[in-house]
């Protein structure tokens, strides 16, 4: 793991360099900044990245729910397990044990159950996500290189805190992410459609 984060740096100090050398033997380069996080800002993001991160939640929210209340339903048993096996322990209160082993089964099977859905709705998430995001990403990738040739960059870098780069030193005037926001939103509609 050591050696993969060494590799990791050595590469981003490279390109680093790499850029820095390439940005002195060019005159007049403009290199921008725009942080990709920013795009999901409900209040100043990207309207129609926002709309889809909307609609992708929206139709995850009843899954999302049933998951939450079997965990809460695994966790008030599970406690009670807890507390029958305590009182055992002390003796103080007698313990009926068919009580304990039905609890138990209970217990294993409600777990399994939360696994099964859990796992079933991460695939179904990950398959919508795509469908839903994709569009969307596509054309935000396409308005970042109409937005680099319109004002003559010549490199333009993601530094959100989803991107594993390490930003070293940072002109704030280089971040273009709100001027980029605000060119996409007023971009007329495109034929992204999201897939129902």
């Amino acid at each position: 793991m050591r050696t993969f984060r060494l590799i990791a740096v050595s590469v981003v100090f490279a390109a680093i360099f790499a850029v820095s050398a390439f940005a002195q033997t060019t005159t007049g380069t403009k290199i921008g900044l725009i942080n990709t996080f920013d795009f999901r800002d409900p209040a100043n993001g990207i309207k129609k990245y926002v709309a889809a991160l909307t609609t992708l939640q929206a139709e995850f929210k009843p899954v999302e729910t049933e998951l939450q209340t079997l965990a809460t339903k695994i966790q008030a048993l599970e406690k009670e397990i807890n507390t029958l096996r305590e009182q055992a322990q002390k003796g103080t209160v007698p313990v009926n044990q068919t009580t304990v082993n039905t609890k138990l089964e209970e217990y294993d099977k409600l777990t399994r159950e939360f696994k099964f859905k859990e796992e079933g709705a991460k695939a179904s998430y990950q398959r919508r996500e795509a469908a839903i995001m994709s569009p969307v990403l596509q054309d935000i990738g396409n308005a970042i290189q109409e937005f680099t040739k319109k004002n003559g960059y010549v490199l333009i870098i993601d530094i959100s805190k989803d991107n594993t780069g390490i930003i070293l030193g940072l002109d704030e005037t280089a971040d273009i992410t709100k001027q980029f926001i605000t060119f996409y939103n007023a971009r007329p509609a495109t034929t992204a459609t999201v897939t129902k």
